[in-house]
């Protein structure tokens, strides 16, 4: 097992890609912590104990730093470390740049960028005691390349890349990695609402020509939080059958 005692917690973890991380960490012995406001994540700890594995739920907001302070020190009394911090919570608010709202702009900086900066903030001195540590956050491959509609989406994650660059070379003397993942196109809830002939459209711009599932991304954050990748650091690792190449 790849995670074999090690605690993992997992922000936007209810569903899409945040509910295949939580579950393949499990099967590889990790104890993980979901973090969501859907009560779904419920469901989720719950399958994940069905099936062998540990698993938590807490109905926490990423942006909420007084509540995740808290939190975070409740699991590392009850574990004695917290190894791993999976930044996945994101939101999207699309609209073009004239059309776009100021409170459209805040509300996904609050939880795309923010969000990370507090859940990380509050995380590393846990990981700093135990001198290691993975931290591994959700980019996009929008963040490298813009999509249309998506100026405040793009901006925050290209903004997790730039952060995952500098904590590299902040927190990397205390056995601290920090990486990032962008996924392309990936079958959630979200691209199911995609009209099926824009869908088509889509998986003939990718030349793997098809979409991603959830599980595709998951295997990215299983190597990076790893110890095989104790000597990667400060990497985006896109996600996107070629379509940023």
């Amino acid at each position: 097992m790849r995670l074999k005692n090690k605690v993992a917690i997992v922000t936007g973890g209810a569903r899409g890609i945040g509910e295949a991380v939580s579950e393949l960490f499990a099967s590889e012995g990790a104890t993980v912590i979901i973090l969501d406001l859907l009560p779904r994540g419920k469901e989720v700890a719950e399958r994940i104990r069905s099936q062998g594995g540990k698993a938590e739920f807490h109905t926490t907001s990423v942006a909420d730093k007084s509540a995740l302070e808290s939190l975070f020190k409740e699991v590392f009394e009850r574990y004695g470390a917290i190894h791993i911090l999976i930044n996945n919570a994101g939101i999207t608010r699309d609209r073009t740049l004239e059309k776009m709202s100021e409170n459209e702009w805040d509300e996904v900086v609050e939880v795309n960028l923010k969000g990370v900066f507090i859940c990380t903030q509050a995380v590393v001195p846990y990981m700093k005691e135990n001198k290691w540590g993975r931290i591994v956050s959700a980019a996009s491959n929008v963040g490298l390349r813009g999509n249309f509609g998506q100026t405040n989406y793009a901006a925050t994650k290209a903004g997790v890349i730039a952060m995952a660059k500098t904590w590299t070379l902040e927190l990397g003397k205390y056995g601290i990695t920090a990486n990032a993942v962008a996924p392309g196109f990936t079958m959630t809830d979200m691209v199911r609402k995609i009209p099926d002939e824009h869908l088509e459209n889509i998986r003939a711009a990718i030349p793997l020509q098809t979409v991603a599932e959830p599980m595709d991304i998951a295997y990215g954050y299983l190597y990076l939080a790893s110890e095989e990748a104790r000597f990667v650091s400060g990497i985006c690792l896109t996600i996107d059958g070629g379509m940023s190449r």
